[in-house]
Order: structure tokens, then C-alpha cells, then sequence
């Protein structure tokens, strides 16, 4: 039996103001295609299907269409809700579609969830969990010790009927980890402080196969059958590295290695991209044709001097630039307003308007004003105050 493994969508998601949209449907795309060519019975989606617990309309048109596309395939779709969906939304209607092999579980119930597939060597258990937290776990275990997720997974697993000598597969969008493996972690990710939401792979080695959402960097936590998929384009600059793509699960006759994984690479319409240096170095004709000025860019401009509105000289040349900033002798010293040092600090607090314009400066200029200027703004400040 094959299937695709794929999870942290995030329709309707905007990366620093841009829509993914159109991006999305590209991926969804390439990702019909596959099914085709690579003859895949079914498509698990692990979760995180919207960015929003309540997506907007045009979202839920998107995957409307890719859903429809999958049923036209006559492939068996299975799905789950992440920490971003709505378990009520994505359960809507869902005894309806299975007669179309649609299984879309995104409330917890009490237990494991069991869709049971057939190829030429028999039953092949899929067990759909869900995103869950502890809480939502006790509210069907009263009495159970339930302290953390580790404690509520391992109730929910260990209380489903799963016999371990027919050939399972576990969907879930929780974070699994390994003592002394790291994973590989992204901006774009939710992720509560100190780890707390981490569990232990071992609750789950047994099972043939575990197909993960949540990190968006596809990986192996460990050992080679417990996968995140990861998401299928990069929703930050921290995923540049990263090659999006979508693995191909292939099961065969129960052994102890019956499990053969392909990665199956996804190519976005516009790259994610970091460029370095002086203004004039990347406007020039020589520099920005040898980049595809198309893509999505991160700039970082290494001027000493001021420069005035450098968002829009840059965006003449790279019109899909999404972020910037100023690397040179005033950021390397922490010359920078207050407002920029403490900034997370002092995101729900109140600012001056001498610290509003010090921060409009920075962003317009790409550096701090001098102490001249911010003696003749604080004299204008204050001469427009008392008159």
C-alpha cells in the first residue's frame, strides 16, 4: 500500500503581508500530480489544514477544491485537525463524506479513531488522533493521573484496542521527541515555552509507521518510521535551508522492515531567499541578475550612510522583498532606540511619541538618529506641546 504523507498546510496563511494562497495552490498542484504518477491509494494530512481556527472564505475555497480533486482520484483521504484548526470545522459533515473514503476527525472523542484499509497482504490499521491537549484527554478519564501530554497520550494509546502484530499507522499533530535528538524548529511554529508539550517517542515505536504534524521541517525523530511530514512551503526565513516536499509511505507485508519512505520534492512558484550588502551592490544590474528578483527576499543592507526610504529603491528592483534591516557600525554597537532593544518588552506598553518617531526614523533611515537630530525632534516635540 502507498500513501502520501503531508501536514501543516496553513491555508489562508500571509508571511510578513503576503498571501500564500496562490502558493498553496501551486503545491496542491504538483501534490495531485503525484498521486497519479506515484499510484497512491490513499493521502494522510496530519493536521494544521488552515492557519486560522476560523479561515476566511477564500481558504476554505482552496480546500474545498483540493479535496474535491483528491475524491476524484478515488484515493482514501485521511485527516485530522492541528493546534491551528477549529476540531468543530474540520469534523463538519464528516459521517456524510465517508462514503466518499473522506475521514476527517478533528475532535477527540474519548478514543483512538480506526479507519481500516485492504491491499494484496491484508488489513492495514490507520489510528487517527487528533491535536489534544491534557485537559480535553481527563475530560473522558476522570480520575486518571493526567499531569502533562506525555501522561494524556500514552492514556489514549494504551486504552485503544491495537494489536501490534497487524500493520498500523498512527496520524497524530503532537510534538514527539527523542532524548539526544534535536529537532529541527521553525519560526513559523507554535511552540510552549520550556518544551512542555514534548512526548517521548517511545509511546509510539511500536506502531509501523507515524505520520507526524506540527514541526514544519520534514524529519525523522530518532528512528526512520516516525516522520514529520513538515509544511509544504516555507512560511519563514528560518526555513530557508529547508527543501519542502511530501514523502511517499510504502507498506509491504509485516516484517521488521516493511516500511519504505521517498521524499518527493515540492517547488513553490516564488523561493524564499536572504541577500547581503550595500544598496547600490544589490540594485546594480551586474548583482540582481544573477538572483531571481521574483522570489521572496530578506534584505540586509551594510550602510554607513542614511538612506531615504530604502523599502521602496529596493522593491524597484525586487518587488517580492518581504523584510529588511541595517547591518553596520550603529546596530553592531547597539546604537539603536530603546524602542528596538527592549522591544518584546515593551510591546503592550504605551510609547512616547519622541519613541514613535525614533522608530519611524529606524525603519525609513536604517539607522538611529544622531544625538543632533534627536536634540532638534525632542526641542520640536516639546515646543509643539506647550504651544
Amino acid at each position: 500500500m502507498k500513501f502520501l504523507h503531508l501536514s501543516d498546510l496553513h491555508i489562508g496563511k500571509s508571511v510578513h503581508g503576503f498571501s500564500m494562497l496562490e502558493e498553496q495552490k501551486h503545491v496542491f498542484e504538483q501534490i495531485l500530480r503525484y498521486i497519479q504518477s506515484q499510484q497512491v491509494n490513499a493521502v494522510v494530512i496530519a493536521g494544521d489544514i488552515y492557519d486560522h481556527a476560523i479561515p476566511r472564505n477564500e481558504a476554505i475555497r482552496v480546500f474545498d477544491d483540493f479535496l474535491t480533486e483528491l475524491a476524484h482520484k478515488n484515493v482514501t483521504v485521511l485527516l485530522i485537525a492541528g493546534n491551528h484548526d477549529s476540531p468543530d470545522r474540520i469534523s463538519y459533515a464528516n459521517r456524510l463524506l465517508t462514503d466518499k473514503q473522506l475521514f476527517l476527525y478533528g475532535s477527540f472523542n474519548g478514543k483512538l479513531q480506526k479507519v481500516t484499509l485492504t491491499d494484496e497482504y491484508g488489513e492495514v490499521n490507520f489510528w487517527l488522533l487528533p491535536f489534544v491537549k491534557p485537559l480535553s484527554v481527563y475530560t473522558f478519564f476522570e480520575g486518571s493521573p493526567i499531569e502533562d501530554y506525555a501522561d494524556a497520550l500514552n492514556l489514549v494509546i494504551r486504552t485503544a484496542d491495537i494489536d501490534y502484530n497487524a500493520r498500523n499507522v498512527l496520524v497524530s499533530h503532537q510534538f514527539f521527541t527523542k532524548t539526544g535528538v534535536e529537532p529541527i524548529l521553525s519560526e513559523s511554529e507554535l511552540n510552549p515555552v520550556g518544551g512542555l508539550d514534548a512526548i517521548n517517542i517511545s509511546l509510539i515505536e511500536k506502531f509501523d509507521y507515524v505520520a507526524l504534524g506540527h514541526l514544519h521541517g520534514t524529519q525523522k525523530i530518532g528512528v526512520e518510521h516516525i516522520c514529520y511530514a513538515g509544511s509544504p512551503l516555507k512560511y519563514s526565513f528560518s526555513e530557508i535551508q529547508q527543501t519542502k516536499s511530501v514523502l511517499l509511505v510504502e507498506i509491504n507485508e509485516k516484517t521488521s522492515s516493511n516500511v519504505i519512505i521517498k521524499t518527493l520534492p515540492l517547488t513553490p512558484i516564488h523561493d524564499m531567499h536572504e541577500l547581503k550588502g550595500k544598496i547600490e551592490e544589490l540594485l546594480s544590474d551586474e548583482f540582481s541578475s544573477r538572483v531571481n528578483k521574483e522570489d521572496y527576499l530578506h534584505i540586509t543592507l551594510t550602510d554607513e550612510e542614511e538612506i531615504l526610504d530604502p523599502m521602496e529603491k529596493i522593491r524597484s528592483v525586487y518587488p517580492n522583498i518581504m523584510t529588511f534591516k541595517f547591518e553596520n557600525s550603529r546596530t553592531k554597537n547597539n546604537y539603536l532606540p530603546q524602542i528596538q532593544q527592549n522591544s518584546e518588552q515593551q510591546t503592550n506598553q504605551q510609547l512616547s511619541r519622541y519613541e514613535l518617531f525614533s522608530e519611524f526614523f529606524l525603519k525609513a533611515c536604517g539607522c538611529a538618529m544622531s544625538l543632533e537630530q534627536s536634540r532638534i525632534v525632542k526641542e520640536l516635540l516639546a515646543t509643539e506641546v506647550t504651544e
